[in-house]
């Protein structure tokens, strides 16, 4: 408690400072979750790009990303063990943005795609099991997360692939694909639609309709999903009828990829909202905990109300990231796995963004990142293995395996620093 009365303001400034990195690598790294297919597939230029994510990131972290959060990121370590040494909880989710920030820094300039939930994951593991004490930590939980590098991957890759062999069968493969495009995509508008408000319902908006002083129940989140839905399949019409085949002796399907163009430019608009809203937690909840640390002198609550100006500065520091450094992971995902087309990054958005919807529904951990690159596989499998740059593939899921003991051993170091320093 004396360490909190005599350094509160210092240690809650450099609490922002590492809570403003960790955000700017969640915006290098994590964003490419929501634009790399649309910059891979040629629908959107890298520019275009990174200013509708900065537009959108922005929006979503900071409209829709200040539920009601638990003190302790995903419940991971047991407050109760914490309540008589609130400094060392300080020392820890300083250590905890300070490491997950530097492990993303060190992703993002390798131009590695990796999980800011589980960077900061294994950065709070790290710090509770070695400096408070084994028991502290929530093993299940860690265990739930570690299964999820295997689960959601596969889930997603298995829907994409589905979703564009379906694509391939009632378009891309008939005698008149043109026709056929304009005749099925406003199906696939619908799905898109509905699915993306259902992200956005169930991981985004949930604390602003409690504000509001009610809540959606399922019925009513289908319904209201449902109806987005069919606006959008209503507007991807109007625009489809501007559409006109274009024959061309070297891409018999140039006519068709514009067809999917612009539905792609939707889904990266509301792929980027859904984002924002959910990962803007891995960069603001330790910050959270330590500013509710440090106004209430020292008492740890089990749950800590999100203060606007910490989301204002998630919100920054993720826009600041994508804008700098964002270009090289977006690489990655949309260029070096597998070519990807319009049509082709549809069907890997369309199958992250049911599995995100479905993990959101029954509670399974899901990174975003692990989704979104199985969703991309999935796509190049439905294409034959060749179709896949497999050196590449290995070195992503290397850095996968790296990302939780990497931000535990740094966290451990930076924990013990700042002890030193400060105890």
């Amino acid at each position: 408690m004396e360490i909190i009365a005599e350094h509160g303001q210092t240690l809650l400034i450099m609490a922002c400072i590492f809570g403003l990195f960790m955000a700017w690598g969640v915006g290098a790294n994590d964003v490419a979750n929501a634009m790399g297919t649309s910059v891979g597939s040629g629908a959107l230029t890298i520019k275009q790009a990174i200013l509708i994510a900065m537009v959108f990131e922005f929006l979503g972290a900071y409209l829709a990303g200040g539920e009601v959060t638990s003190t302790i990121r995903k419940g991971i370590i047991d407050t109760n063990a914490l309540a008589e040494t609130p400094d060392l909880l300080v020392f820890g989710m300083m250590s905890a943005l300070l490491a997950a920030g530097s492990w993303l820094l060190i992703a993002s300039i390798m131009g590695w795609p990796v999980s800011t939930t589980h960077s900061i994951v294994g950065a709070i593991v790290g710090f509770a099991a070695v400096g408070i004490s084994v028991d502290a930590v929530a093993w299940g939980k860690v265990g739930n997360i570690v299964a999820s590098w295997v689960v959601s991957p596969v889930l997603a890759g298995t829907i994409s692939y589905m979703i564009f062999r379906s694509v391939q069968r009632s378009i891309l493969d008939t005698e008149d694909p043109f026709r056929n495009a304009k005749k099925y995509v406003p199906y696939y508008m619908f799905v898109v639609g509905f699915l993306i408000a259902m992200v956005t319902i169930l991981k985004g908006l949930k604390h602003v309709f409690k504000d509001m002083g009610f809540s959606l129940s399922i019925v009513e989140s289908l319904g209201l999903a449902t109806a987005v839905g069919v606006l959008v399949a209503l507007f991807g019409i109007l625009l489809l009828r501007r559409i006109k085949e274009v024959k061309s002796e070297h891409n018999r399907f140039a006519s068709v990829e514009k067809v999917f163009a612009i539905l792609m430019i939707f889904t990266a608009c509301a792929m980027a909202f859904a984002h924002g809203s959910n990962d803007v937690a891995n960069a603001v909840g330790p910050l959270a905990a330590i500013a509710s640390v440090v106004s209430t002198g020292g008492e740890v609550a089990a749950k800590s109300v999100m203060p606007s100006w910490i989301l204002l500065l998630g919100g920054v520091g993720i826009i600041i990231g994508l804008a700098t450094y964002g270009w090289k992971v977006i690489a990655t995902v949309g260029k070096k796995i597998t070519e990807l087309t319009p049509s082709r990054g549809f069907a890997a958005e369309l199958g992250a963004s049911a599995t995100v919807v479905l993990a959101s529904y029954t509670g399974l951990p899901v990174s975003t990142t692990h989704t979104l690159v199985g969703a991309i596989l999935g796509v190049g499998l439905a294409r034959g293995i060749g179709a896949l740059n497999l050196s590449v593939i290995g070195t992503i899921f290397i850095s996968w395996i790296i990302t939780l003991p990497a931000g535990a051993f740094l966290s451990i170091l930076f924990f013990f620093f700042f002890k030193g320093v400060f105890g």
